[in-house]
């Protein structure tokens, strides 16, 4: 970057050790370098190079050259120094001699007893490589990243020389949209401004060879003035940095401000996940948060991120959840910016496999001493088309080849053919079959095409669909697409308003991970069944609030519930409550942990004006309710159904129903009047119910006559009637 940079000023250079670039020139070439360079951090005037394996070589070498041709009699000359593979490996023993050698030479080539030093400074610096010395002195002063511009920055700052750089390996140009979704103080959104206007990235500031004696101050005087001409009024496009921060924007524009690109740089308060533009083509560059908190001893450079080939787990760990869901969110980030391309640098581990899709390039660059990888994705190039009609010429600017993220083939065409064929003839089917069952809320769709592994539900005019995590070869942006697209698809297959199509993904569940929400929205609608009311939320959870499979069970309860004491363990929303109480039970007892749900089975109750101290709703674990609560109580029928797994932080165990299903059964039946009936329903297909093992007159599984007809899949759930 530093030697493009550097041709592009017509200076000449050579790579001659890692980091390091040589040119040959004048003063002029000296203050042109210190003004223009933006990515390289500092310029310093090499004085010699020679073999230095022992001291006595060093101190008789240097003290051999003119040091009056650059440093005064009162010039201020401090030595710094590093040793990297090299004999002589005490540093400060290194700077000693050095400067030892450089006040006998001033003495002898000055013709003076005393060195006062209290002139303009020349810092000298010793480097020994392989035994090789290098002496330099620093033109430059402060690094080159200090451009004058920023005095507030974030906690964690990006250095101006690395945006530079980032920018400048971007396909990035004056005239095109960045933004920047985790702008922080702003840095990288600035950088390009500056390039975009040809601001000189050191014109606000001062360099220590602007005070030596030996250099013309008019040279600099000249080149700043001629840097102020040259630059660009404005931009045609103003550049976007967002941040969830808000303190940090302020910043930000106080950056911006000073340096000069405030009108060209706008900067606004949004989640990443929500940024989007309306033009075509254009670059994200970006550095996200790594996921380490900053520590009262680290510098500057140690704030930024952690180093992932230093312990990555130990890192990482405190922040990983956080972490994961952010960076699980980018590939949908840029699928809405499909045909622009984007650029990350970050330390976070595994990128590209969670990106989905290999970098176009890849550079390892340091973020201060930590490692990252700057990422590149090309988006499509721009391509004008012209064509002419009616006597005027149109210019046309479309994408050449696929969109960069998310650009789905004929595959998912087709693909969206058969869930129309397949949604229509469901619908068809169905067409007359649920007016004659009263029923508004059914199951249209359940994976009947493997490649289309979906759920449709329709609860009224509203479609809820599932999708269920299976293996597929589209990457996460891709897929992201192809879901929007199948629910496009059966909005418009079965004549519903988009608003009113739900999409939700169902993980499959590993271990004791369970479904949580989705959204907070607290939206809910009215829905109808079998003569009744309920409340389902189609935005906020997995589960709408009404199971749609348990229609036949709820009616068997119902046709059961005459005077009957009622109990509904596991209640969730009361569905199965209000069927019961439908069917004239004499009592109904709601019980479920979650005070929520509880509240939600209450509104249920209301909505079917069933109101009275005969119903009952208790907030309880249910084995703690059955052993503290439940005693002296007797119930005539009772609706059992558990969740698979839960680990209620509420609770002093987890719940697993494989264990724990026969033994709480058991502990039930005490409770159940003799003739009693238990309804016992579980989802967990592998379940090994050990009938034997509960004491009870008659035990029947009636799976297949509590499956709704409307239910492709016969096993979505079991299903047992228990007799005391």
């Amino acid at each position: 970057m530093v030697r493009r940079e550097l041709s592009d000023l017509g200076i000449e250079s050579t790579i001659v050790s890692s980091g390091r670039i040589l040119f040959h020139g004048n003063w002029q070439s000296v203050a042109t370098a210190n003004l223009w360079l933006r990515t390289a951090d500092r310029v310093l005037l090499r004085v010699a190079e020679f073999e230095a394996a022992d001291f006595d070589a060093l101190f008789d070498t240097t003290e051999a050259f003119e040091w009056a041709k650059y440093i005064p009699v009162d010039g201020l000359f401090p030595v710094t120094g590093r040793s990297v593979k090299s004999q002589l490996t005490s540093v400060p023993a290194v700077q000693r001699s050095v400067k030892k050698a450089i006040a006998k030479a001033l003495q002898r080539d000055h013709g003076c007893e005393e060195l006062p030093e209290t002139g303009a400074l020349f810092k000298v610096d010793i480097t020994l490589l392989d035994n090789v010395a290098t002496l330099t002195i620093d033109t430059t002063g402060n690094s080159l990243h200090k451009r004058g511009y920023r005095t507030d920055v974030s906690l964690a700052p990006l250095k101006e020389t690395l945006a530079a750089a980032m920018v400048q390996l971007s396909y990035w140009k004056a005239g095109r949209p960045l933004i920047d979704p985790f702008c922080g103080s702003g840095t990288i959104p600035i950088e390009a401004a500056m390039i975009g206007r040809k601001i000189a990235p050191g014109l606000k500031r001062n360099f220590p060879f602007e005070s030596w004696p030996s250099f013309d101050g008019q040279i600099i005087a000249d080149l700043k003035s001629d840097a102020v001409a040259n630059q660009l009024a404005s931009l045609d496009c103003r550049l976007v940095g967002s941040d969830i921060d808000g303190r940090v924007l302020r910043a930000a524009r106080d950056n911006a401000q000073r340096a000069g690109v405030e009108n060209e740089v706008h900067f606004e308060v949004a989640d990443a996940t929500q940024i989007s533009s309306k033009r075509r083509f254009g670059c994200l560059i970006t550095n996200p948060p790594y996921g380490r908190r900053l520590g009262a001893n680290e510098t500057s450079q140690e704030k930024s991120r952690p180093n992932p080939r230093s312990d990555i787990a130990k890192k990482f760990r405190p922040y990983s959840r956080e972490l994961d869901e952010l960076y699980g969110s980018l590939p949908n980030v840029f699928r809405k910016l499909s045909t622009w391309s984007h650029y990350v640098l970050t330390a976070y581990p595994n990128f590209e496999s969670l990106v989905g899709r290999s970098a176009d390039r890849r550079r390892k660059l340091y973020n201060g001493r930590i490692e990252c990888t700057y990422y590149q994705y090309g988006g499509p190039k721009p391509v004008e088309e012209t064509k002419q009609r009616d006597g005027e010429t149109t210019t046309l600017v479309h994408a050449k080849g696929d969109a960069a993220f998310g650009s789905l083939g004929d595959k998912a065409a087709h693909q969206a053919e058969l869930f129309t064929a397949r949604l229509n003839n469901r619908a068809k089917h169905l067409r007359r079959w649920p007016t004659r069952r009263d029923i508004t809320c059914f199951r249209l769709y359940e994976r009947d095409v493997p490649e289309i592994p979906l759920v449709v539900d329709r609860y009224e005019d509203h479609l809820h669909i599932t999708e269920y995590e299976r293996p597929h070869d589209r990457d996460p942006a891709q897929h992201a697409n192809w879901l929007e697209l199948m629910a496009e698809t059966a909005g418009k297959a079965l004549d519903v308003a988009p608003a009113n199509v739900h999409l939700k993904t169902r993980m499959r569940q590993r271990g004791k991970t369970q479904h949580e929400k989705v959204d907070q929205t607290g939206s809910r609608i009215e829905v109808s069944e079998g003569g009744l009311k309920f409340l389902v939320n189609l935005q906020d959870y997995v589960d709408t609030g009404l199971f749609l499979d348990h229609r036949e069970t709820r009616s068997m309860v119902r046709d059961e519930a005459k005077d009957k004491r009622f109990l509904n363990l596991f209640a969730y929303t009361g569905s199965f409550s209000v069927y019961a109480a439908d069917g004239a039970a004499r009592s109904t007892t709601t019980v479920d942990l979650s005070k929520n749900y509880l509240d939600w089975a209450r509104d249920n109750m209301r909505l079917n004006k069933f109101v009275g101290n005969q119903h009952n709703f208790i907030a309880a674990d249910i084995r703690q309710f059955l052993t503290e609560h439940a005693p002296g109580h007797a119930y005539d029928l009772v609706m059992l159904d558990p969740p698979t797994f839960s680990n209620s932080k509420r609770t002093e165990e987890d719940w697993d129903i494989q264990r724990d299903a026969v033994p709480l059964i058991n502990q039930l039946l005490p409770l159940v009047s003799n003739g009693g009936v238990i309804y016992f329903s579980s989802n967990f297909r592998r379940l090994k119910f050990d009938e034997s093992a509960i004491d009870a007159s008659a035990i029947h599984e009636i799976s297949k006559q509590t499956v709704p007809e409307d239910y492709r899949n016969k096993r979505i759930h079991r299903c047992w009637r228990i007799v005391k």
